[in-house]
């Protein structure tokens, strides 16, 4: 089972997110806050697979939670589900370690497909999310960043740049294993040795990383 920690300040959003996922065999509901201290308070007492994290809440916003969690519980995979969709918000999610964001408009297939991709180790990112993700990178990559990149970059085997370049086009284990004749089992463990060289929290910032270095 899945077990998830859903972080909302309104009940009816809390109690929709709840029916959703409980629709789904493999997912079950541990908890749920109000706001991001208590988020952070329920997945150290609870040890979730997930966290469901709203970006706006009283006490302790979503964004501060997601650092929170990093430190208190780092074998906890955050996705931020919103109403906002701004860049900013979308790539203070993701480079602050978070595993995926999702709005709040996403049909309920989209919310379940997000909680497995985060449980298994993968990142998830909503289309308007991955739209503006690559509006950001396109107007906002610098010359410094981009070096500093191509440096961290490599350091990596050829091998691995060609796996991590595929995190860049947001592939996932499986379809990266099919691109390049691969088993699923063996791209994750790729995937888990570019995440330790690069210091990198997750497979987001891999791709964000790749995407700065040309890869």
């Amino acid at each position: 089972m899945i077990r998830v920690v859903i972080a909302d300040d309104e009940p009816l959003i809390r109690a929709g997110i709840r029916m959703i996922l409980t629709s789904a065999a493999d997912i079950e509901v541990v908890a749920e806050a109000a706001n991001g201290r208590e988020a952070v308070e329920l997945a150290r007492a609870h040890g979730p697979d997930v966290v469901l994290l709203d970006i706006q809440m009283p006490v302790m916003d979503g964004l501060t939670a997601l650092g929170e969690l990093g430190r208190a519980a780092p074998e906890v995979r955050a996705l931020i589900l919103t109403t906002f969709g701004e860049k900013e918000n979308v790539l203070r999610a993701l480079s602050g370690g978070g595993a995926g964001f999702l709005l709040k408009d996403s049909a309920p297939g989209e919310l379940i497909g997000a909680v497995r991709a985060a449980a298994a180790g993968d990142a998830y990112l909503s289309p308007a999310a991955t739209r503006h993700v690559v509006d950001q990178i396109a107007s906002g990559r610098t010359a410094g960043r981009d070096e500093q990149a191509r440096r961290r970059v490599a350091e990596l085997s050829e091998r691995e740049r060609g796996v991590l370049a595929l995190l860049g086009e947001g592939l996932s284990n499986a379809d990266a294993g099919r691109r390049l004749h691969m088993s699923e089992a063996t791209v994750k463990t790729y995937v888990s040795r570019i995440l330790a060289k690069l210091e990198c929290e997750n497979r987001v910032q891999a791709a964000l990383l790749a995407r700065d270095a040309g890869l």
